[in-house]
């Protein structure tokens, strides 16, 4: 049972150093990184509304090709 609290308490303690590592090192982050990953998440939403289109064409197309037999087969 020692072990165990031993453990959690080890675990507890690296956990906070690892907050306090964390924020310090948030606040050391250069002034041009914000706009930076604004302009890349405005890029990627950008290529994302490009890629709408094929997926809905490419989508549509494989309905139509498993259709296709079905109703080939139908119509012989």
């Amino acid at each position: 049972m020692k072990l165990v609290q031993r453990v959690i308490s080890f675990l507890a303690a690296v956990s906070i150093l690892l907050g306090f590592s964390i924020g310090s090192a948030e606040a050391a982050l250069n002034a041009a990184v914000g706009p930076a990953f604004t302009q890349l998440q405005t890029d990627v939403l950008a290529l994302v509304d490009m890629v709408w289109p094929v997926l809905i064409a490419v989508t549509v197309a494989f309905i139509i090709l498993r259709l296709f037999p079905k109703a080939a087969n139908k119509a012989v």
